[in-house]
């Protein structure tokens, strides 16, 4: 637990104090969104013009720092789990910072085209199936596997090509999904910090009920599960900080780099966690 303490607080102090520095950071330069035009119908989102956004660099930047201060805290490497979901976490972030580049720098609120950003998604969440299927451990677990999970894996296992295709779905579901729930200020933010500390409680829950160390019928059989609570746990206190600045009225927005980071998160937390159920788990 004092893992997960230790994640939540670094987290939580990089997203409250530096998020206001990123704000002036951002204002001293002028970089803020383009505001989409509204036709009749819909609401005016003329008051927002002029906030800063990318604010989810403070986010990513604070779950990565309070992942790293919990490792450094007892000295110990992070987990290939861990790091699965870190990776996927800073690839989506990059493709959302390069769609907020394009909003802000070139004042085009559509940002990136979405074949562009599909593509994007598609290359990293491919690189991100390729690693969760590989670092076996003494326990002959892999990051992620092959079964249809939904608590636990079952005995339905798909084709590589499948679940390639199932992670790829996972993850622009989800990021896009996070995307598009950001229209409103805190509301992102606020959902994502329940379903990131409903991981964080899972985790715990796994490792304290592992197969490794207590063998019995209903034991869960997922590769490093404590790390994976103490990875959610950074992001929980990232956004919690990052909350105190966004709720309304928002004094900066996190953008596609913050949407699309979180959702991605939800995708790899629910993939090592064996909680994502995938379609043909109906027919188990």
């Amino acid at each position: 637990m004092r893992l997960i303490l230790v994640a939540t607080a670094v987290g939580l102090l990089i997203g409250l104090f530096g998020t206001p520095l990123l704000i002036r950071t951002l204002r001293r330069h002028g970089y803020a969104q383009a505001i989409r035009n509204t036709e009749d119908g819909y609401p005016a989102h003329d008051s927002k013009r002029g906030t800063p956004s990318m604010g989810g660099l403070t986010i990513v930047g604070g779950t990565i720092l309070g992942y790293l201060a919990a490792h450094a805290y007892v000295w110990s490497g992070p987990s290939a789990s861990g790091l699965c979901v870190l990776f996927l976490i800073v690839g989506l972030g990059t493709v959302g910072f390069a769609d907020d580049y394009i909003k802000i720098f070139k004042q085009r609120s559509t940002g990136l085209r979405a074949r562009t950003k599909l593509i994007g998604q598609g290359v990293v969440s491919l690189v991100f199936a390729a690693l969760v299927l590989g670092f076996v451990d003494d326990n002959g677990l892999t990051p992620a596997s092959h079964a249809v999970s939904f608590v636990r894996d079952t005995p339905v296992v798909l084709p590589t090509v499948v679940f390639f295709g199932w992670v790829y779905v996972m993850v622009a579901a989800t990021s896009n999904g996070v995307n598009l729930t950001d229209g409103l200020d805190g509301l992102a933010t606020g959902a994502s910090v329940m379903v990131l500390a409903a991981y964080s409680v899972i985790g715990v829950w796994q490792f304290r009920n592992a197969c490794s160390t207590d063998l019995v019928a209903h034991c869960y059989n997922t590769r490093d599960p404590l790390d994976l609570a103490v990875l959610a746990a950074a992001m929980v206190g990232a956004c919690f900080g990052f909350l105190w600045w966004n709720a309304s009225p928002a004094q900066i927005f996190m953008g596609d780099t913050g949407s699309l980071a979180l959702g991605g998160a939800m995708a790899g937390f629910a993939l090592t966690t064996r909680t994502a159920r995938a379609p043909a788990s109906g027919s188990s």
